[in-house]
């Protein structure tokens, strides 16, 4: 059986997974041949942002050739890139997955999940229903235009490394080194846990 991630004793705010689901978790990954982990953020500042964010982790989860492992706290952000105030602030969470899904492939189905919540590319840094980002896949590293591995930005991001960290503090951002290490590098600045929310993993 994999254990699940477990906060550290300094952060109570997210209880272990239960064993239960847990098995189960496992028993479905029997499913699957050699999986890779990867890593995805998860972003929304329009609508129902934390019925969104769940909905996308359901969605992961109904992937063939993919299983969510661990999801993590969600926070609260202020926009990137924009004027302090000029838009809602973001529901922010990341997820863990086992995937047999080569990164081109899990990339169209991120990219098809946003669709799926009526995500508009209008503008850079503009507000969105639902962002869904590959940060990192097993090992790899890659300039691909098309999808750069780790994530270009990911080791800059409080949004994204603070809630990572809490799902697994002995985590590794190929080609930067540990995560904890990346966090105490950024400001937190604007990154608010919200403990009163929670996202479920998936049955």
């Amino acid at each position: 059986m994999t254990a699940p991630f477990i906060k550290g004793p300094s952060d109570p705010t997210v209880q272990p997974v239960p064993t239960s689901v847990v098995d189960r978790v496992d028993a479905a990954d029997t499913t699957l041949s050699n999986p890779k982990r990867a890593v995805v953020a998860l972003g929304s500042n329009l609508g129902n942002r934390l019925e969104t964010l769940q909905g996308a982790v359901d969605a992961l989860e109904d992937t063939p050739g993919v299983r969510v492992k661990a999801v993590s706290p969600v926070y609260e952000t202020e926009p990137w890139g924009v004027e302090p105030g000029s838009q809602p602030a973001y529901f922010n969470a990341v997820v863990v997955l086992k995937t047999t899904l080569p990164p081109s492939s899990l990339l169209e189905r991120a990219q098809a999940v946003e669709e799926a919540f009526h995500r508009v590319r209008d503008e850079r840094w503009g507000p969105r229903t639902l962002d869904v980002d590959i940060v990192s896949y097993a090992d790899v590293v890659s300039d691909d235009p098309r999808l750069t591995l780790p994530h270009p930005r990911a080791h800059e991001r409080a949004f994204v490394l603070a809630p990572w960290h809490d799902l697994d503090p002995e985590a590794q951002l190929p080609g930067h080194g540990p995560v904890a290490g990346l966090l105490d590098a950024v400001t937190r600045e604007g990154v608010t846990p919200r403990e009163d929310l929670e996202l479920r993993l998936p049955e």
